[in-house]
């Protein structure tokens, strides 16, 4: 079974700034990590190279830096990782980007399998997955958060819904979308981590070759505009009551008739 992993580095999000003269985010200096659901995605599709034999090709969009998270993917137990990186393809939004990725998964060609995260959470757009679909003409399940079957040509899901889930059968090849409740990520060996940084190399593509036409990728080939980022500003202090359920409920609903909220 071979199975392609479309991942991204992100900004680790819990020390992102933006500049106030700008609007911009401030990344000098900010530690960057695997997309979260981008890990899920690979640890699914590890887990069925366990079970199933086969192949795990990694695929990221990105500048230099991001072969660091490559190196991780092949440490956890990836057989290959393909970098897409040309300035063609910087300043794309989720349609660019999932252009660019298909033009690549098509130069690969024979695979069973694509598995994405959710959404990435630097931008929390959840669109990359479902147009890379588009773009490939597969079929497509969004919100996979237990692979229950495979056979020889199809595949069998749970998708995660608001007040339940659903079961899916699907023809492959198909693209899935990961949650984390998919599974729990597993940590790299340290014959993994030897493994990578010593003898695995990552392939560097970039827009020549997988043959991309530059006015349809990256700023130029993006219709998202962004027209303003900003930090929101605080709204004030909570307040925390203490006591029992009893006292807290009767100081609560005292607070709110004198803010008239009740």
């Amino acid at each position: 079974m071979k199975i392609i992993v479309c991942m991204k580095q992100v900004p680790d999000t819990n020390d992102i700034k933006i500049d106030p003269k700008t609007g911009t985010m401030i990344r000098d200096g900010v530690p960057s990590i695997i997309n979260p659901d981008d890990r899920n995605g690979l640890e699914e599709a590890l887990a069925l190279k366990d079970k199933l034999g086969g192949s795990v090709t990694v695929i990221s969009m990105g500048p230099p830096q991001a072969e660091i998270a490559l190196k991780e993917a092949l440490a956890m137990g990836a057989d290959e990782a393909i970098l897409l990186s040309d300035r063609v393809f910087s300043g794309a939004d989720s349609w660019a980007t999932s252009l660019t990725l298909a033009l690549a998964v098509k130069k690969i060609e024979n695979y069973d399998l694509i598995i994405c995260g959710r959404q990435a959470i630097d931008g929390d757009t959840a669109q990359v997955g479902p147009e890379l679909a588009e773009h490939l003409d597969l079929p497509q399940v969004s919100y996979v958060r237990k692979v229950v079957s495979v056979d020889a040509d199809k595949i069998v899901v749970e998708r995660a819904l608001e007040d339940g889930y659903e079961v899916i059968e699907c023809q492959m090849p198909a693209i899935l979308t990961a949650v984390k409740e998919l599974n729990i990520p597993r940590y790299p060996s340290m014959g993994g981590i030897v493994e990578a940084f010593r003898n695995k190399s990552i392939t560097v593509w970039n827009n020549e070759a997988i043959g991309g036409i530059p006015q349809e990728l990256g700023l130029k080939g993006s219709p998202t505009k962004v027209k303003r980022s900003f930090t929101p500003s605080l709204k004030g202090a909570g307040k925390m009551l203490e006591g029992t359920p009893k006292e807290v409920v009767k100081v609560l609903v005292q607070e709110l008739k004198e803010k008239q909220a009740i």
